[in-house]
């Protein structure tokens, strides 16, 4: 659910990027003041292991259609709400900065769509409430489940939304929203199951993550934290290097939705003014566009008329590994970041 600058104008691009960067700073206001520092190396590694998990997208069986792992749920209810929105922009940033995952106008729109609902609505309102204490695998099941789907909805409605704020008459109203919202429930309850999964095996082997603690005490199974921080890096690396080949070759959820709309998977992009700029601008920063690596120059990247599956592809696993090694160091960056300024604050 990735948008791209054609979808958007700069005022609906601009509004909404003055809106994450308000929350972004929110969230780094409230972190101050009770982030457990024994959480940063965490931030870190499940930042890296959701990039690494966002390139393997799944087919959406008898729809043509795929779709991948937002991440946004398994993030909150690990680190909480502020911190995971921080290591979710740092996710969508790295990718749209250094791969051209989405435009940068509608990074904004991305981080919001992505982030604000799993974290701040899903989360507090619809997760908590059903999974209580957090300690039955089945009420943790039924409440990622739920959580999942209603996030990714209201993540679905607002790129409907905006593309309607921004005018894209290509993509009437009702049309976009009934092929955009039954799409993203499929995808929602794959992200359902997933998150379930991820949580039961962190309530299984170090319980007290989920209390909000991080202690570094091993228990009885063996899994010190040291352990688990190691398990969620191997699994990004191996997702991001060599899982990635296997991702579906079918258009995701907002491209398939798009091109039932137009007959297109992507609108024109526009040639002049702020959205022209950035991306040029993207075109200088992304170092592995798409993924892979850049053509030679005057050369256009070959698209085949059925892309191979599996992929095995040098320039996915390297993006992989590169994208992962810059999430976990942009997200242990930001908790260091507000580590420090607390300990100036309180000095």
């Amino acid at each position: 659910m990735h948008m791209a600058d054609a979808l958007l104008s700069p005022a609906v691009g601009g509004t909404l990027w003055a809106g994450t960067i308000g929350t972004i700073g929110y969230a780094s206001n409230k972190l101050k003041k009770h982030l457990d520092d024994r959480k940063i190396p965490l931030m870190g590694v499940l930042g890296a292991f959701i990039f690494a998990s966002q390139m393997i997208n799944f087919t959406i069986p008898g729809t043509g259609s795929s779709g991948h792992l937002g991440g946004g749920m398994i993030l909150t209810i690990l680190l909480g709400p502020h911190a995971a929105f921080l290591v979710l922009a740092s996710v969508l940033t790295v990718q749209a900065l250094f791969f051209a995952d989405g435009g940068l106008l509608a990074l904004g729109c991305n981080i919001w769509n992505l982030g604000i609902y799993p974290c701040f609505v899903a989360y507090p309102l619809i997760y908590k409430p059903l999974a209580g204490d957090g300690r039955s695998p089945r009420r943790i099941l039924v409440a990622s489940l739920a959580s999942g789907i209603v996030g990714l909805q209201m993540g679905a409605f607002s790129v409907v939304l905006e593309t309607l704020l921004s005018g894209k008459t290509e993509l009437p109203f009702g049309t976009f929203l009934l092929l955009m919202q039954p799409i993203h429930v499929a995808i929602g309850i794959v992200e359902g199951f997933v998150t379930a999964g991820v949580i039961n095996f962190v309530l299984a082997v170090r319980p007290e993550i989920l209390d909000g603690s991080a202690s570094s005490a091993p228990l009885a199974a063996g899994f010190s934290l040291r352990n688990v921080l190691i398990g969620f890096i191997v699994l990004a690396v191996v997702t991001g290097g060599a899982l990635s080949w296997f991702a579906s070759t079918h258009p995701d959820g907002l491209e398939w939705s798009i091109e039932r709309v137009t007959g297109k998977g992507e609108l024109p992009e526009q040639e002049h003014g702020i959205p022209a700029v950035l991306k040029g601008l993207q075109e200088k920063t992304a170092l592995l566009p798409d993924y892979g690596f850049k053509p030679p120059e005057g050369k256009s990247k070959a698209k085949e008329e059925t892309p191979a599956w599996p992929n095995v592809d040098a320039g996915t696993s390297l993006s992989g590994l590169i994208g992962g090694g810059l999430v976990l160091a942009t997200a242990l960056g930001i908790g260091w970041a507000i580590r420090a300024f607390r300990g100036k604050a309180s000095g």
